[in-house]
């Protein structure tokens, strides 16, 4: 119980460290792709920024508006960010670690329907950006509300059923039971191609980022649900907006490409501490790979129009994975047909 608080408080500190420094991340990547600096001012290279902007938003004024429903104008960020934190404690982050005599399991909970778990708290946070957009008595900012509920539901169908043809190939909902099925048959890439591309897509636009970016569209919406927002609740906001790409990219490295898993290292007879430190390593890597991923389409791909999204999302995606899911069920029978 001890350690598995220990993990906790460890996963949660490195959770809010990468969310801030995914500002960081996003402005350099941003510079670099329009041939920029970016950040350097605050320490060498800009790489105190992030602490910078967390004092900013700390001392500015905590603004609230006169016809707002203030108890939900506070609810509405802190759900978006308590669930955003909450979604990571069912990832596998690596096997397990000694030390002093102690065994970490790093993994704060393994729950058989640790997928589903997933999906529970990405709904639940639907519910922080809709209650910040109404609770404003904005129209901007409910608008901005509608189109990410919107837009949130509508491609968590697509994301769902490309999970079900995943669920049908590895047998479990357990999000560690995913892990070790692809360290015995291969990555979930190569069994499941077409549903890595369907679940990459609709993590951009579960996680509001572009080119799905309508509900805070600048350019018709001023900043769209958290245009009213001021101080750390706009803080909160823009960091569970990081915080859930970063779970994302996590989850997409678990479900897709092995998590903490590293083709060959069990045979090199690594003594277990140090495979698992690999692992996680690994683990790290491949996630941070898919934020940089987030960050380079994000400054690289213009956005759609809302009724393009929407066609994309229920005309598309959705077919694709009810296409996926036949093609994986028919493979399920008939493999044994043709490998006896």
């Amino acid at each position: 119980m001890i350690t598995t608080a220990i993990f906790l408080l460890v996963l949660f500190v490195i959770t809010l460290t990468v969310a801030a420094y995914s500002t960081y991340g996003e402005r350099k990547v941003a510079a670099f792709l329009q041939d920029r600096i970016g950040p350097n001012r605050a320490g060498p290279f800009g790489i105190l920024q992030p602490l910078a902007d967390g004092g900013k938003m700390f001392m500015k004024e905590d603004f609230v508006p006169a016809t707002a429903n203030r108890k939900l104008f506070f609810l509405g960020p802190a759900i978006a960010m308590t669930t955003a934190l909450l979604t990571g404690v069912v990832i596998p982050w690596g096997g397990e670690l000694t030390l002093f005599g102690e065994t970490f399991n790093l993994q704060g909970t393994d729950p058989e329907i640790g997928i589903l778990y997933v999906f529970a708290m990405v709904s639940i946070g639907v519910y922080g950006i809709m209650l910040g957009g109404w609770a404003s008595n904005n129209k901007f900012a409910l608008l901005g509300a509608v189109r990410a509920a919107a837009q949130m539901v509508s491609y968590e169908l697509g994301m769902g059923l490309s999970i079900v043809a995943l669920v049908m190939l590895t047998g479990t909902l357990s999000l560690s039971g995913i892990v070790e099925n692809q360290i015995a048959h291969g990555w979930g890439i190569i069994q499941q191609p077409l549903g890595f591309i369907i679940f990459l897509v609709c993590a951009f636009a579960e996680t509001n980022r572009a080119p799905f970016d309508m509900p805070e569209c600048e350019t018709e919406l001023v900043g769209g649900y958290h245009t009213e927002f001021s101080s750390m609740k706009l803080g909160f906001y823009l960091f569970a907006e990081y915080t859930n790409m970063f779970i994302s990219s996590a989850v997409i490295a678990t479900l897709y490409f092995g998590g903490y898993h590293v083709p060959g290292l069990d045979r090199l007879g690594l003594d277990p501490n140090l495979a698992t430190i690999i692992g996680v390593a690994a683990m790290f890597a491949k996630t941070f790979f898919f934020i940089f991923f987030f960050m380079w389409v994000r400054w690289s791909t213009p956005r759609f129009r809302f009724d393009q999204l929407m066609n994309l999302g229920w005309k598309t995606l959705i077919p694709l994975g009810i296409f996926n899911i036949v093609l994986t069920g028919s493979w399920y029978y008939v493999k044994p047909l043709l490998f006896p």
